[in-house]
């Protein structure tokens, strides 16, 4: 392990001691669990996702799909319409949505919670390509894109293993602490948004710039709060393409926000439940939440707004992350409001017609 990360600590022997994980969560903001998840499942799982990735062109023909080789003439992340593409075919299988559902995933929760939970609507899987880190996703608290409420749990796993140089997530133990959102600034990566750390420490002596991540294995699971502090590592393998879940989790009839109760990334391109459930062989988690008491909120879009502000800022001053950034939203959707002040910005710059190369 690199001398920057410390070793996450494993909760496994806490397990059905739900005192000592609610402890441990309220102190550390974050629960590691080794093979929480069952690996042959998770092994199932990742080649039917595979093959749709492969199927889409992300992973080199005639290779094992398990192999997960990509093809990085094909490289794209959250943002681009080629991602989406791909990405809402993966989003389609049953046994995708299903893996948010385990039982040893449901109890764990539920036994920290101490109430019945639910998974969101919104599964979210992570899909990131090598050799492509400009795009890593940046320092974030998670409440900034999905909110609902702060009691909202993160489980985040890989399908697969994924030791550090694949580019696994890293936390921050005990950031949560600082008992707020704080301010997120503009980033490619997914979610646009990222935090100054150096800058928050500034104002929260409590915080402690330690990250904390590990070699993850299949089954491997971390679950965190909303507030805690963290983000993924790069993947500086040569070909290998990173695949995790990335879900969520409430207890029922707390507030969840109305954009979680869409397919993911049907804001960047309309995406509709029927299309998700169309081939699937059962129906008892269509439409599930519908039957639970979870009252909902506006999704607030000002961190989304602010972000696209520094956006435009940094264009005008000539930067490529900027431009990007930009291109990616007049491609998304050109004649919203976004995508005209978009335009009308590139055009000042004179960068409007081509593309600004971005190191990676």
């Amino acid at each position: 392990m690199s001398e920057e990360l410390k070793e996450l600590r494993v909760s496994n022997e806490a397990r059905n001691d739900a005192e000592e994980l609610r402890r441990r969560l309220a102190e550390e903001g974050y629960l590691f669990f080794k093979r929480l998840q069952d690996p042959d499942k998770l092994r199932a799982l990742r080649r039917e996702m595979l093959t749709v990735m492969q199927q889409g062109g992300w992973l080199v023909a005639g290779t094992d799909p398990m192999d997960g080789i990509a093809n990085l003439d094909a490289r794209c992340t959250e943002g681009d319409l080629g991602y989406t593409d791909v990405y809402h075919e993966v989003y389609k299988l049953e046994s995708f949505h299903r893996s948010a559902h385990w039982p040893e995933v449901m109890e764990t929760v539920g036994t920290i919670m101490g109430r019945p939970v639910m998974p969101h609507p919104q599964k979210i899987a992570r899909l990131w390509f090598p050799q492509f880190t400009e795009h890593t996703t940046p320092i974030h608290q998670d409440f900034v894109h999905f909110q609902g409420n702060f009691e909202t749990l993160t489980c985040w796993a890989p399908v697969g293993d994924c030791p550090i140089e694949l580019g696994g997530l890293a936390v921050l133990p005990g950031s949560h602490k600082v008992n707020q959102v704080l301010d997120h600034h503009f980033s490619l990566g997914a979610g646009s948004l990222c935090i100054d750390t150096e800058e928050a420490a500034k104002t929260h002596a409590e915080l402690d710039i330690a990250w904390h991540s590990t070699d993850y294995e299949i089954g491997d699971t971390l679950i965190f709060p909303s507030l805690t502090i963290h983000k993924a590592l790069p993947n500086y393998t040569e070909d290998q393409l990173r695949v995790s879940l990335d879900n969520r989790y409430q207890a029922i009839g707390d507030p969840i926000a109305d954009h979680m109760l869409q397919p993911h990334l049907s804001l960047t391109k309309k995406f509709t439940w029927e299309e998700v459930y169309q081939g699937w062989q059962t129906d008892d988690l269509q439409y599930y939440w519908r039957q639970l008491d979870n009252p909902v909120v506006p999704r607030d879009t000002s961190y989304a707004e602010k972000g696209f502000a520094e956006a435009v800022k940094l264009a005008r001053q000539g930067d490529p992350r900027a431009y990007l950034a930009l291109k990616r939203i007049i491609r998304r959707d050109p004649n919203s409001p976004a995508g005209r002040t978009a335009q009308q910005v590139l055009v000042e710059m004179g960068v409007a017609d081509e593309m600004t190369p971005v190191s990676v």
